[in-house]
């Protein structure tokens, strides 16, 4: 697969830390030139001569012309990120610099890497997996504490360890009952069907817990949209700012003042929210308001997680039920949120809406604002982040997890029906296919020029 692949023989360059001013910036090369392109530029000592995992100052030159002082890591293969030669110029973080000594790299050689080049040569060259290589682009977008766990955990080989022990128990039932089809005229099994059986119902386990690890997966990577609906003057904004600490949207007295959606993000516990904070929901002859609520309902039916807040001053029950009835017509995850409480009284609000699951808060005075949080995070991931077990954030993942799923069921369907072995092993072999997707070990170029390009340069 190697030789197939366009460009494989070429050295690549590209900037490895942000654009922009900086201390330092680091320009990264890999590749079978990395050493020759890199020695005619940096006089001061014979890289080819100098030992792996070493570092190196001095001048870089292009001829007579100083680019830079710069610090020099050398890294030989196969000892290195990509397996390759690689080399990182640390050089000052001047974008005028940077771009010199690039370019200058590019003359005597060398090419501007594509996106996720360095990863995929990784990858291609069997120091990572590809749910490693995955991994590492998590693990660079990741922003919260949970991602960053859940990330190093599969780049650590977590899910690849879990996915390769099925994979080859697999592998070993396959290649006995194919055996057995060389056979066939002698009656013979070598394939222990009872052991066969355990070995589809272990899988089917592992396959269930980590497609519905996916649902905690999407939330700890991608985070969590919340809506925050009610009348005008219920709170909205308040709450918005308290949960943010901080004055974002503007409170008053005067019902409608929010006309439009405002969108914050707040982390808690390692999850990100988007909360959103929309307009008043309330029929209204006044255009620009009308068109704010419209958007408040747009805005609920996109949201993974409703708060309906209520002020339980002026709130009938009658119209809570009523208010309840159009959230839970959203088929959505929801939160009844009676606010305002210092006022009422929290015992007056109780017998006011018993048995209606009301949590109730004071936003204003930041009353129960922390357990609030705390119910937040459990109606999203419904338990304790265990980031050390291996969850699936992948969608790609997700799909093939699914169709190994069907090829499992397809399997003991088979076995219950005592199936011959040969549609047996066709099965196994579908099943063994989308596992070999995950991981890469079944793929193609066209699948892993998308799949890394969504990487970052230099990655």
């Amino acid at each position: 697969m190697l030789g197939k692949l366009s460009g494989w023989d070429d050295t690549i360059v590209a900037l490895a830390t942000p654009n922009g001013v900086g201390a330092i910036g680091v320009i990264r090369l890999s590749g079978p030139k990395t050493i020759e392109i890199v020695n005619q530029l940096f006089p001061s000592k014979d890289l080819s001569k100098q030992t792996s995992h070493t570092i190196h100052v001095g001048f870089l030159k292009d001829g007579d012309k100083v680019l830079d002082e710069v610090v020099v890591s050398l890294f030989k293969n196969p000892k290195s990120y990509t397996g390759e030669d690689v080399i990182e110029i640390s050089c000052h973080g001047s974008p005028f610099i940077q771009e010199q000594v690039i370019n200058t790299i590019v003359k005597y050689g060398a090419r501007l890497a594509k996106p996720g080049e360095f990863t995929q040569r990784a990858f291609l060259k069997g120091k990572l997996d590809l749910t490693q290589a995955e991994a590492v682009a998590d693990l660079i977008a990741s922003n919260t504490e949970a991602s960053q766990k859940t990330a190093l955990h599969n780049i650590r080989g977590g899910f690849s360890t879990v996915l390769k022990e099925l994979r080859e128990q697999l592998i070993t039932f396959s290649a006995l009952i194919e055996l057995e089809l060389d056979f066939s005229q002698e009656d013979v099994e070598f394939a222990d069907r009872t052991k066969f059986y355990e070995l589809i119902h272990r899988s089917q386990k592992v396959t269930t817990d980590l497609l519905q690890s996916f649902q905690l997966g999407n939330v700890i990577k991608n985070g969590v949209s919340v809506a925050i609906v009610g009348k005008p003057n219920a709170g909205k904004s308040t709450l918005l700012n308290t949960l943010l600490n901080e004055n974002r949207a503007i409170v008053s007295e005067i019902a409608g003042t929010t006309r439009d959606t405002i969108e914050e993000v707040i982390n808690i516990n390692g999850i990100l929210f988007r909360l959103i904070d929309t307009a008043g929901i309330r029929k209204s002859t006044d255009a620009i308001e009308v068109i704010g609520v419209e958007k408040s309902m747009e805005k609920m039916q996109q949201a993974d997680l409703v708060l309906y807040l209520f002020d339980v001053n002026t709130e009938s029950k009658a119209d809570l039920e009523t208010a309840l009835l159009q959230v839970q017509e959203q088929n959505k995850s929801y939160l009844l949120i009676g606010n305002k409480v210092d006022v009422l009284g929290e015992d007056a609000a109780q017998q006011k809406y018993p048995g209606d699951g009301v949590f109730f808060i004071a936003a204003k005075s930041n009353k129960h604002i922390d357990v609030l949080k705390e119910r937040l995070v459990d109606k999203v991931v419904q338990g304790t982040i265990q980031t050390e077990s291996t969850i699936v954030t992948n969608a790609r993942h997700y799909t093939a997890l699914q169709e190994v799923e069907k090829s499992l069921n397809d399997i003991k369907a088979g076995l219950d029906n005592q199936l011959p072995g040969d549609l047996l092993a066709l099965d196994i072999r579908r099943c063994l296919h989308f596992l070999g997707e995950i991981t890469g070990e079944i793929t193609n170029e066209d699948r892993l020029d998308y799949i890394f390009s969504k990487f970052c340069i230099g990655k």
